[in-house]
């Protein structure tokens, strides 16, 4: 069901050379960058029409209007079944606490007397958030996008997710409720890269949408393609990819919890990977052993699991040590990185690339995926080797405000006509002399 690469007995290769000899999915945005083009090109000419059309073309309804009723989100929070809403309410809690300590304050340096730079936070005007609504629906990707946005301060805030047939072209109603337990009134039900598109170019009318400066959250290839479409129009957090877990584990980690886990993340998509990095053979034979039960007695077996596990993304990595090991999963950087290892917390310390760690038998990436507290939109395909997850950060910018007086000027003004000089750059330097009468100290 699941393959194997073997790494044990020769030394490592370094750098790049490792990361290509690990499972990774196929995921070519560029390809689908041209497939995206005409859709989100509708959307500027077309406006609200065009998103009725993809709706009704990918979504398989149609759409009186894209905007969701108010009465519609009040409805769907009114019937929403108590458990789930509590589990929400607890997560969104959670959300709450960590987010909201990851807040900015502004500082000032004294770089001279009288010359100060102050560095301050301000929150981006106007984000759109996505929350899919393919093979499955996600009301927590609505929680992990609205809070660290809310508490960033950000103060428009709408959110798109696809239109369902089943509930008559609405999104999903659990997502509807989640957005009406976080405050979120501007709905829309839009789909895919035309979703991104609504927030980039915005649409006209009186249930339009108002172009955004920032689009967050998870989506399949055509979402990453639609964000890549718009780099340098809007602001993105990441192209996501498909979804990936990494375990490092050695032979005092309990076989059923890593299949469980391993399993966890396949039934996203078929093209989830599941990777297990192991110095023990027998934890290896003992995790491929239980992943058939589990598997046969798991939900999406055919469509997602089997094929998630099966596929070139999804191995099991045999290494000659824990501390190979550690240099594997660094290398592969993955979205989510279990550590069930004897010496896990210390591992977990000196881990460098991952979107998550996840420390421990009792830290399963299913308790991230919902109630931990930490965010659940992370940088895939490798890309936590130069990325961070969703955060309160992500919806702030920092400007720097330069304070100097004439006399602070006068002291450093020698050096930035020098500099200015240096680069050919005379009319910076001029800048500089026209405020001391052409006369610039140490000149």
């Amino acid at each position: 069901m699941i393959s194997r690469i073997d790494l044990r007995g020769d030394t490592l290769p370094e750098g790049g050379d490792l990361r290509d000899l690990l499972p990774r999915a196929e995921f070519d945005v560029e390809a689908a960058l041209e497939k995206v083009r005409p859709l989100c090109e509708d959307v500027r000419h077309r406006g609200t029409a065009a998103l009725i059309d993809a709706a009704e073309t990918f979504d398989g309804v149609t759409l009186e209007r894209v905007r969701v009723p108010a009465k519609a989100l009040f409805d769907a929070l009114e019937a929403l079944d108590p458990a789930v809403r509590a589990a929400l309410e607890e997560s969104i809690r959670r959300a709450r606490l960590v987010h909201r300590a990851q807040r900015r304050s502004s500082h000032t340096t004294q770089v001279v007397p009288g010359g100060t730079v102050t560095e301050k936070w301000v929150p981006v005007g106007r984000v759109g958030l996505y929350a899919p609504g393919g093979r499955s629906v996600y009301p927590s990707s609505v929680i992990m996008n609205v809070v660290p946005a809310q508490e960033a301060g950000v103060e428009s805030i709408a959110l798109a997710s696809p239109a369902q047939k089943e509930f008559g072209g609405l999104p999903h109603p659990t997502i509807l409720a989640a957005c009406a337990l976080l405050g979120i009134d501007e709905v829309y039900a839009a789909g895919g890269a035309s979703a991104v598109a609504m927030f980039a170019y915005g649409t006209p009318g009186p249930d339009g949408c108002a172009p955004a400066n920032m689009v967050t959250g998870p989506g399949n290839i055509w979402v990453a393609a639609a964000k890549r479409y718009f780099t340098g129009r809007i602001g993105i957090d990441a192209e996501a990819g498909p979804t990936e877990i990494a375990v490092l584990a050695d032979a005092t980690a309990d076989p059923v919890h890593v299949a469980a886990d391993l399993i966890s993340q396949a039934e996203h998509d078929p093209l989830a990977a599941a990777v297990l990095v192991t110095d023990s053979a027998e934890l290896a034979d003992a995790v491929e052993k239980e992943l058939e039960p589990q598997v046969a007695a798991t939900k999406h077996i055919e469509d997602r699991v089997v094929p998630a596990l099966s596929g070139r993304q999804s191995a099991i990595v045999l290494v000659d040590s824990v501390e190979d090991g550690l240099r594997v999963v660094d290398a592969y950087g993955a979205e989510h990185l279990e550590i069930q290892t004897a010496d896990a917390a210390a591992l977990a310390a000196r881990v460098r690339n991952a979107g998550a760690i996840f420390v421990g038998p009792y830290a399963p990436v299913s308790l991230g995926d919902y109630c931990a507290g930490s965010n659940h939109v992370l940088p895939t395909g490798g890309c936590a080797c130069h990325s961070s997850g969703l955060s309160v950060q992500s919806f702030l910018r920092g400007i720097h405000i330069v304070d100097y007086s004439e006399e602070a000027l006068a002291e450093v003004a020698h050096h930035v006509v020098t500099l200015a000089e240096a680069e050919d750059l005379p009319a910076h330097g001029a800048a500089i002399k026209a405020r001391f009468a052409w006369k610039v100290p140490g000149k």
